[in-house]
């Protein structure tokens, strides 16, 4: 796809127009701790296809330090994680009031994603990392906020527990401040007409993290934006706890990759003009450092976790300068991903 000159770029190679102010729940940093109050027991056998809302109570803490009560709504969520016997909890979908909740830390939101332990909180904990690696790369990223969560039984009959979770932000929201619209999922697009720059930024970003789990003409774990009716639309990734980053017990790529293990990188993209592969390769070494930076400067990780995702990172980038390491398994793979695609439906 030809590609104009767009002026003045951001990363996503769209015009620099400003970003519009985001919900102070994701520009804060700080781990967000709060009581979430539900019906447990209904809630975890509640796994099938139509999960239904549920009654539930956030208790938080005011900038006075005084507890305050939002009543709430949640339901389990997702395909893969929401199976019993792959996850003993679900991730789950909070419904806000109508009323507004400008004045509570969750700023002005109707629906939010929780992603919640499954088993432990490390996989929790490795896939807030990635969201922030991409973050790192385009304001045209989903946010995210680490939280700290009690889990407490309304009906009082199972112990509460404490564990890590991240509140993913809205799409429209994320759409909203990057001065763009959501394309319905209705509408088929293929890779070959996103915007190519963007595009080989995501797929580029998808090899780095070990991602196979993802397809844009079927809508998997990505949602495209409009920045106008000129502009092809940009592909925004989510759902990243298939990555060799994280590394999650139930996570296998499918078999007709023929790869055995989600460390394993393959390259999911199509063929770039050589000048996208260029510019592409700068971007990633230009952000190297800042990469590094969201694990190490991580309080919550261990020592050794550091260590293997800066290891995982730097064998990214010895393919990414190696003239004939990045021929052989970006160049050459797009190639043949332009003959022969495998679209992944969705394991999730």
């Amino acid at each position: 796809m030809a590609q104009v000159n767009l002026g003045n770029t951001n990363a996503s190679g769209l015009k620099t127009q400003g970003i519009t102010s985001e919900n102070p729940l994701f520009t804060n940093e700080k781990e967000l701790p709060f009581t979430l109050v539900l019906p447990l027991d209904a809630l975890l056998k509640d796994r099938g296809d139509k999960p239904r809302f549920y009654p539930a109570t956030i208790l938080y803490q005011d900038a006075a330090g005084a507890t305050q009560t939002l009543v709430v709504q949640v339901r389990p969520r997702g395909h893969r994680r929401k199976d019993p016997t792959v996850c003993d909890f679900p991730p789950l979908l909070i419904r806000f009031p109508r009323s507004g909740t400008q004045a509570t830390p969750f700023g002005q939101v109707e629906e939010l994603k929780l992603t919640t332990h499954c088993l432990q909180d490390n996989y929790v904990l490795r896939e807030y990392l990635v969201y922030k690696l991409y973050n790192m790369l385009t304001d045209m990223s989903f946010r995210v906020r680490l939280c700290r969560v009690t889990y407490q039984d309304a009906n009082g009959k199972r112990r509460g527990s404490v564990h890590q979770a991240f509140l993913l932000e809205e799409v429209k929201a994320m759409a909203q401040r990057n001065h763009a619209t959501v394309v319905p999922n209705r509408l088929a697009i293929g890779m070959e007409y996103t915007h190519q720059r963007a595009m080989a930024r995501l797929a580029f970003f998808q090899y780095m993290v070990g991602n196979t789990d993802w397809s844009v003409p079927y809508r998997h774990n990505i949602r495209l934006l409009a920045p106008d009716r000129h502009t092809p639309p940009i592909p925004v990734p989510y759902d990243f706890d298939y990555t060799g980053l994280v590394m999650a017990p139930y996570a296998v790529p499918p078999e007709q990759l023929g790869i055995s293990s989600v460390r394993q990188r393959l390259f999911r993209g199509y063929s770039f003009p050589e000048e996208i592969y260029q510019e592409t390769r700068a971007l990633f070494n230009a952000r190297r450092p800042a990469f590094n930076n969201v694990y190490l400067s991580c309080e919550y990780l261990s020592n050794d976790e550091k260590a293997f995702a800066v290891r995982f990172l730097d064998e990214f980038y010895e393919t990414l300068n190696s003239p004939k390491e990045f021929e052989r398994s970006i160049v050459r793979a797009g190639r043949r991903n332009q003959k022969q695609y495998i679209n992944i439906k969705g394991l999730e």
